[in-house]
């Protein structure tokens, strides 16, 4: 059952998955620089436009981030923002439901939102990826807090939301810093032996307080580092801080205050076991544990070297960056626009060198900016005018090495391309036959892709597109066989399945239609599809 229903969800969605697959075409005057490098600015609806990316980059796009509209009522001047609910829902939906199958299995999905949809959005990605595959939200200060407003403003909005979600297999970028020893300052002599018992499973050493010292040194490789077990460090399973919060913290009155307790066979620093701190007072329930630097770390840094990974904050100012973006990039885009600084963090934890980065609602074109000048490879969609006017003027400038946003940071200085692409003929004509300008390489990818769910990647127009789980798949269409067109090239028979490839098992041919009768088709493991009724379109 769909987890979030709204007015006509359904019969929107069928009627979304009903657009037409249609061709990419080039349109060389808008593209620019080296063409070579895959990059893609496509003009056109982004519905249309992702269904015709399909069969070329399902399971290919590293990072998606999107910036549709947040559906608040307003309007700006490069698109509207003013859709019914359950319009806005209808809209959201197959576009996003398109974007899952063209994400990698371990890429990222990333959708900048308000709180004015955010809520129903969330849903809809729990359904469409699974709610497990859920990371995070970044929450983004987008405006001062003393910004003019109305008078009659009940209420000021800050914050904005990116909702990030994957495949399940996805790990993002966390930022490393230099491992320090500047904590591990600690050291414990045990003056004299404890009592032995057993706690938790654990072979444990009670200290009284005239039993021990511990006292502050110098950082060094064997010092021990003192630790609050407290707070959510109590919560993770098998940990110090649990250990502590279920074993020690409850022996105040059996063993008294200000004890030591020595359990052994903990921690991974090679010590063979970790002090713990009890209570210092009758009303604590807080204590400490010591621990020194696990082995691997203490390896590295004899080696020179040693590095740390760091959480990955949720909460970023970009206030300061919001407002003076207006103008970044030479694209004057008044509502709605992305600083580059946002797209350089959602790119450096979500993406790296050379992946492919997607964005349907392109907009002023950050994304695309921002993703070539990380060397990036990009594909960009924007259905307005502004296609041209903004995001290929904007792109040409970053091709020629303009300084703005990113540039100095990244140390940007010019190069690479993109081509143009604007939505061409429709496969299918409107009586349901394959259009007649359509060529065979792009039926070929169709029905390739229809079959396999996975891209086409031969270039030649050989009729064997290729072979998927055993089962090899035919094309016969305008007469191709090899690199030899011939009369009735379209007709399954016995002649024509004769100057096919081979292939000794399952095949799947498709074919205007079959002079081959259903024994011989048995005989020879042939499966007929009929052009174009068994083409199944996405």
């Amino acid at each position: 059952m769909p987890i979030l229903q709204w007015l006509d969800r359904e019969k929107t969605i069928k009627q979304a998955s009903k657009v037409p697959y249609r061709l990419l075409e080039i349109d060389q005057e808008f593209s620019y620089g080296d063409e070579d490098t895959g990059n893609m600015l496509i003009q056109g609806d982004n519905l249309e436009a992702l269904k015709a990316l399909l069969p070329y980059f399902a399971g290919k796009v590293k990072c998606i981030y999107i910036d549709p509209p947040y559906n608040t009522g307003n309007a700006f001047e490069h698109y509207a923002d003013n859709l019914e609910h359950s319009t806005w829902l209808s809209l959201l939906y197959p576009r996003i439901d398109i974007l899952y199958e063209l994400l990698a299995d371990d890429g990222f999905f990333c959708c900048h939102i308000d709180d004015s949809e955010s809520h129903y959005l969330k849903v809809i990605l729990d359904e469409i990826f699974g709610r497990k595959n859920y990371h995070t939200s970044f929450y983004l200060q987008v405006r001062y807090e003393n910004k003019t407003l109305a008078e009659d403003s009940d209420y000021q909005k800050l914050v904005e939301q990116c909702l990030i979600y994957s495949k399940g297999k996805a790990r993002p970028n966390k930022i490393k810093e230099d491992y320090k020893v500047n904590k591990f300052e600690w050291k414990i002599t045990e003056k004299q032996s404890g009592k032995i018992l057993e706690l938790g499973n654990k072979k444990v050493e009670i200290f009284q307080s005239e039993q021990y010292i511990i006292e502050r040194i110098e950082p060094c490789l064997s010092g021990l580092k003192e630790t609050w077990a407290t707070g959510s460090l109590i919560k993770q399973k098998a940990s110090s801080g649990e250990f502590f919060h279920l074993n020690i913290a409850p022996r105040k009155q059996e063993d008294g205050l200000n004890c030591l307790y020595k359990v052994y066979g903990i921690g991974e620093d090679g010590l063979g076991y970790r002090y713990f701190t009890g209570p210092k007072k009758s009303t604590a329930t807080k204590g400490k544990f010591f621990s020194g630097i696990p082995l691997f770390r203490v390896a590295e840094l004899n080696a020179g070297f040693s590095s740390k990974e760091k959480p990955i904050a949720n909460f970023y100012d970009f206030s300061g960056n919001f407002g003076n973006c207006r103008l970044e990039g030479g694209a004057d885009f008044r509502g709605g626009k992305k600083p580059e600084a946002l797209l350089q963090l959602v790119l450096q934890h979500f993406s790296q060198s050379d992946d492919l980065v997607l964005d349907s609602f392109l907009g002023s074109g950050t994304t695309a900016a921002v993703a070539h000048k990380m060397n990036r490879r990009w594909i960009g969609i924007e259905m307005g005018e502004h296609a041209k006017t903004h995001c290929s003027v904007r792109l040409q400038k970053v091709i020629d090495g303009e300084q703005g946003g990113v540039s100095k940071e990244v140390q940007w200085q010019g190069g690479g391309g993109f081509r143009f692409y604007n939505l061409g003929e429709p496969i299918f004509d409107e009586d349901g036959g394959i259009n007649k300008n359509i060529r065979f390489e792009y039926l070929a990818a169709h029905i390739w892709f229809s079959e396999t769910k996975t891209p086409l990647t031969q270039k030649d127009k050989s009729p064997l597109l290729g072979v998927h789980n055993g089962i090899a798949y035919y094309l016969l269409y305008n007469g191709i066989l090899g690199d030899k067109t011939t009369n009735g090239g379209n007709v399954l028979t016995t002649k024509i399945l004769d100057s096919l490839l081979s292939f000794d098992g399952t095949k799947v041919i498709y074919g205007e239609t079959s002079r081959l009768g259903s024994l011989r088709l048995q005989e020879k493991q042939i499966i007929f599809k009929q052009t174009p009724y068994d083409i199944k379109a996405r």
